[in-house]
């Protein structure tokens, strides 16, 4: 094959065909078959190299340069696994698993190995796969979760001990294990094969063994109903899972037992439920007696509580105010004792001061008393000293003297300050 360009062929020694390029579109893939070679030997379905046959390559999607006389193309759509499914492989190539070469347990097995026809273990998660149809087979299986309604036909129904019939109505959750997805679906079959050759006719087993056990009255009320899902729960789960299917969850919606029992039991149940009842608020009324005795007790406590607490106020504000009035009457105290030491020390002081003044004044008298001393002695009596000192005073002022030699005149007022004569003369 050419691609696109020029080429330089010589016409007389090739010749060419211009073909359209072969396009795989999206979500499809390309299966050839060689055309050319030798024929394939017995009982196998891919070529070899240098073999026609089919090629075990496929084809992606895009544009392919492919030879029309070496390979024919075949388109198939690619396998999708949408999500929450998984895809089962079965290989259409490869040794037979019945061939006597093989080992007893490889024959006798639900899934083969790698090289081997048969269903392989592995899964194909959710995605897009380019596989060769002739060489490998896809189922999808869905591994999501799964409910089934127990009502209506389906419902569960067995025999009580004392032989009445009990319907159970619920809802079964399951889902595929996704290890074992491909051994459950080659040995057992699609979903609703799985649902009916293995969930219910474990769940129908043992409900009717299980039911057996208890009279009719013990599907009706008590803890036997709960009891019942529990113990179906918990065998589903160990039971189905060695099959490869997870028990998600068992729901016991509703169990009628006949309607020959059910009135009476229901009616018995009632009164056993109202006694309870009844019983219920006689406690609850001593419950609130005893709550409303527990609050004015403590009612009681708190008012006692704050009794206590006001004394004990009173008798700390009384200490701390005698304690107040003490420190104040000690400060006092202390203030007036300080008040006295300096009057005291200002007595004192004045005494001293009034000593020093008084020491001051007859000194200076002392002094004075000299001078006048020395003075009268100069002048040989006091009299010739005071009137010395009369003349100093008043001759300065006299302007004129009216006086005669009368001693009884106006004149003998001021004889006495006349000097004495010392001989006894005149005056």
């Amino acid at each position: 094959m050419l691609a696109e360009g020029r080429w330089f062929k010589n016409p007389y020694s090739w010749d060419w065909e211009i073909r359209k390029i072969t396009d795989i579109p999206a979500g499809k893939l390309g299966v050839l078959t060689r055309l050319y070679g030798q024929d394939l030997p017995g009982g196998e379905i891919l070529a070899p190299e240098g073999c026609k046959g089919i090629v075990a390559k496929v084809l992606s999607p895009g544009k392919h340069r492919i030879n029309p006389y070496a390979y024919d193309v075949q388109l198939f759509d690619a396998i999708t696994i949408r999500p929450g499914f998984g895809g089962v492989m079965t290989s259409l190539v490869g040794q037979d698993v019945l061939n006597d070469d093989l080992p007893e347990a490889a024959r006798n097995a639900f899934l083969v190995q790698e090289g081997l026809k048969g269903v392989l273990p592995g899964i194909l998660d959710a995605g897009t796969y380019y596989l060769n149809p002739y060489m490998v087979v896809v189922t999808e299986v869905n591994l999501q979760s799964q409910r089934f309604e127990l009502s209506g036909d389906d419902a569960i129904s067995f025999l009580t001990l004392d032989g009445f019939t009990v319907n159970v109505e619920g809802t079964i959750e399951y889902a595929l294990m996704r290890d074992q997805a491909a051994q459950l679906t080659h040995q057992v079959g699609d979903m609703d094969d799985i649902l009916k050759k293995i969930v219910l006719p474990k769940a129908r087993g043992f409900s009717r063994i299980e039911g057996s056990k208890n009279p009719a009255k013990n599907y009706i009320a008590g803890t036997t109903r709960q009891k019942f899902q529990d113990n179906l729960e918990t065998h589903l789960i160990a039971q189905c899972k060695n099959w490869g299917v997870d028990i998600k969850s068992v729901l016991i919606r509703n169990i009628t037992p006949p309607d020959a029992i059910a009135s009476i039991i229901r009616e018995r149940e009632v009164a056993v439920q109202d006694a309870v009842k009844y019983g219920q608020q006689i406690e609850q009324a001593k419950s609130e007696a005893e709550l409303v005795k527990q609050e004015m007790l403590a009612v009681q406590n708190k008012e006692k509580v704050e009794a206590d607490t006001a004394r004990i106020r009173a008798v700390i504000a009384a200490d701390q105010g005698r304690e107040v009035r003490l420190t104040r009457a000690n400060k006092d105290l202390e203030v007036a004792k300080l008040e006295n030491a300096a009057a005291q020390a200002q007595a004192e002081a004045k005494l001293l001061r009034a000593k020093a003044e008084g020491d001051v004044i007859r000194m200076k008298n002392e002094a004075e008393a000299a001078v006048f001393a020395s003075q009268v002695q100069a002048f040989g009596t006091g009299a010739d000293f005071a009137r010395n000192v009369y003349y100093g005073k008043i001759a300065p002022r006299i302007q004129a003297i009216l006086s005669g030699d009368q001693a009884e005149g106006i004149g003998g007022l001021l004889r006495w300050l006349a000097p004495v004569s010392r001989k006894g003369g005149a005056q």
